[in-house]
């Protein structure tokens, strides 16, 4: 392994520095008590605050130190959902479609918050590429997209060269663009949301993991950084980083561990010719690559690692490889900074929105497009809270149920992942 790779995120060098965060050193009671203080979260915290609730954040880690801050940052204005059919047969007709329209709209959703408080936070709106690994992927993703777009999604379809031309790419022959799609600095984002909740009114404890939740004459109690806290209604926003605090949240999900490598700002001479106008890109690959260039020059590239700590160096390993497959402009000495997050799949590829006892909510599950996706949950959520009746909320509220097959699936999760891999290699045209 190399000794010169940091193993710090890159937004943690080009993120606007926020003070750490201090820990709950008081007994506190407060109207509503979030647990997790990233992207959901936060802006739920914003929302309630604005409407006049007394809010506290409370985070195991500090601001943005799960998922949202270790995010690729790309702003997806989709689910990973295949087909409109798909989303009906998991939502039904009721919520159908509101939830396509709410998630296509996601990402616009996200630019007008950014743009309304001035977050600083390099956000670019210049479009999201989706490539084709294979001549199959091409037609199924195709058939999705022109489905999708008799809701409005808007997808445009690219032939090699204008591909190749907007990817920077040799290896692939066609893609789906979305212009709606964009990216953010996500540690930037969430720290920013931070500043405008603490503006608001709403305290924002660090290093204080929520612990032994109770509901007792009509609130909920529970400790935080070993203080009494007491609120008359609580919202769990955690994802992928989900714990037992209440029964049977943590069972309802996959955790699964993305990985990034980064570089330093690079000359022309490597990265001139890569995403020339700002684009993002993915592709569809099982296991999936997503890459976006800098504004200084940086480039940043993701794929699926193991599940922790099974294969790490060997996963990494394989990330540079396919990076130097893709972008072979870019020298593998250049790649400096590794890091992984967690994030958090359902069965169903869908949000998951719950209230599983009075006065209490949770919304995880975003299965990688969560950047966007989430800041629509933490808006559901805080709706819900403030007396919204659910059926006019866009999300269907469900009851928590296991992830099906859930131990079999994380026992095996590495072995799939590697057969993945060898699919995904053998069809890559």
């Amino acid at each position: 392994m190399r000794t010169d790779v940091s193993e710090t995120a890159v937004w943690k060098v080009t993120a606007p520095d926020r003070p750490a965060g201090s820990p709950l050193n008081e007994d506190l009671r407060c109207d509503v008590a979030v647990v997790g203080a990233g992207f959901t979260g936060l802006r739920a915290a914003i929302a309630l605050a604005e409407a006049g609730s007394h809010v506290a954040v409370f985070d195991g880690g500090d601001v943005g130190y799960g998922a949202s801050g270790r995010s690729g940052g790309q702003v997806n204005p989709m689910l990973p959902v295949a087909r409109p059919e798909d989303l009906r047969a998991a939502v039904g007709d009721t919520y159908f479609e509101r939830m396509a329209q709410v998630s296509l709209g996601s990402a616009d959703e996200l630019f007008v918050l950014v743009r309304k408080y001035k977050i600083d936070c390099d956000a670019r709106q210049h479009g999201w590429l989706r490539a084709d690994h294979s001549h199959a992927a091409r037609e199924q993703a195709r058939a999705g997209a022109r489905a999708w777009n008799k809701f409005g999604a808007g997808f445009e379809f690219l032939e090699a060269e204008d591909t190749q031309r907007l990817s920077g790419s040799p290896a692939y022959q066609s893609a789906t663009l979305s212009p709606r799609g964009g990216a953010v600095q996500p540690l930037a984002l969430v720290r920013g949301l931070a500043d405008v909740a603490e503006s608001l009114g709403v305290r924002i404890y660090a290093r204080s993991a929520v612990r032994n939740l109770e509901r007792h004459d009509q609130r909920w109690n529970m400790t935080a950084a070993g203080q009494r806290v007491t609120a008359d209604r609580v919202l769990l926003a955690t994802n992928g980083y989900t714990d037992n605090l209440f029964k049977g949240l943590k069972r309802s999900i996959l955790p699964l561990n993305p990985i990034q490598i980064a570089t330093d700002p690079l000359g022309d001479n490597e990265i001139g010719p890569v995403l020339p106008e700002g684009h993002t890109i993915s592709d569809t690959r099982r296991l999936i690559m997503y890459a976006r260039r800098e504004p200084d020059n940086r480039m940043v590239f993701g794929g699926i690692g193991y599940r922790k700590p099974f294969g790490g160096a060997a996963r990494f390993n394989a990330l540079l490889r396919d990076a130097r497959r893709i972008f072979p402009s870019i020298r593998p000495e250049s790649w400096r900074y590794r890091w992984s997050g967690q994030i958090a799949i359902t069965d169903d590829r869908i949000p998951h929105f719950h209230e599983p006892a009075p006065g209490l909510v949770a919304g995880l599950g975003y299965n990688g497009r969560g950047v966007a996706m989430s800041l629509v949950m933490g808006r559901v959520l805080a709706e819900r809270l403030l007396g919204a009746a659910p059926e006019s909320l866009p999300l269907p509220v469900s009851p928590i149920h296991p992830a099906a097959f859930r131990n079999l699936q994380l026992a095996g999760a590495s072995i799939g992942i590697s057969a993945m891999a060898v699919r995904d290699r053998f069809e890559f045209r």
